[in-house]
């Protein structure tokens, strides 16, 4: 599947009946920053409704949605539901959730949470998602050269270098598909 994914924050809104909903789409790293930042932020909002999607390490996905006080599967599934849709693949949405004074029921609440979200992922730069991983390489001492040169040109990146007395092993992170080429 090629899944997509965000490396900022994104924002969206969207009002229904004098009720506003700001969504926050963020990297899956930022979520439960964010999500306090947010509460912190908004502490006259009624509800922060949550989403999130990511690839844990044995390939299956972690999913869920949250409905902070709102009536169950009205808003959580449905904004879940949206990132499922899009193919987003560790992110999350967070929508902050004003009451305007008029209730909009099960399948108004459905519109809105899901439609601030969809706002959220229209106005943000949604790039292809590569698995990252480390692996451990190494070199003798003649060969260690050409080894760094190979990683300069894969463009991944270097975590830790330790040198033994037969050369050098180097522990590298990048994308998925690059280093199995190394």
């Amino acid at each position: 599947m090629n899944f997509k994914t965000v490396t900022r924050e994104y924002e969206g809104f969207l009002e229904d009946r004098k009720s506003r909903f700001l969504a926050h789409l963020v990297p899956f790293d930022r979520f439960d920053r964010r999500l306090e930042e947010l509460r912190k932020e908004h502490r006259k909002a009624n509800h922060i409704v949550t989403a999130h999607r990511r690839l844990l390490d044995d390939g299956r996905i972690e999913e869920s949605g949250k409905d902070d006080g709102e009536p169950a599967g009205t808003s959580g599934m449905p904004t879940l539901r949206v990132l499922q849709g899009a193919d987003l693949i560790n992110c999350a949405v967070l929508v902050v959730r004003y009451f305007g004074g008029t209730k909009l029921g099960g399948g108004g609440l459905a519109r809105a949470y899901s439609g601030a979200a969809q706002d959220a992922i229209g106005h943000a730069n949604l790039v292809p998602f590569q698995k990252m991983v480390t692996k451990t390489v190494s070199a003798d001492f003649a060969s260690s050269s050409e080894l760094e040169r190979q990683i300069e040109t894969l463009g991944v990146t270097v975590v830790a270098r330790d040198y033994t007395e037969a050369g050098v092993e180097l522990i590298v992170e990048g994308p998925e598909e690059v280093l199995a080429a190394l």
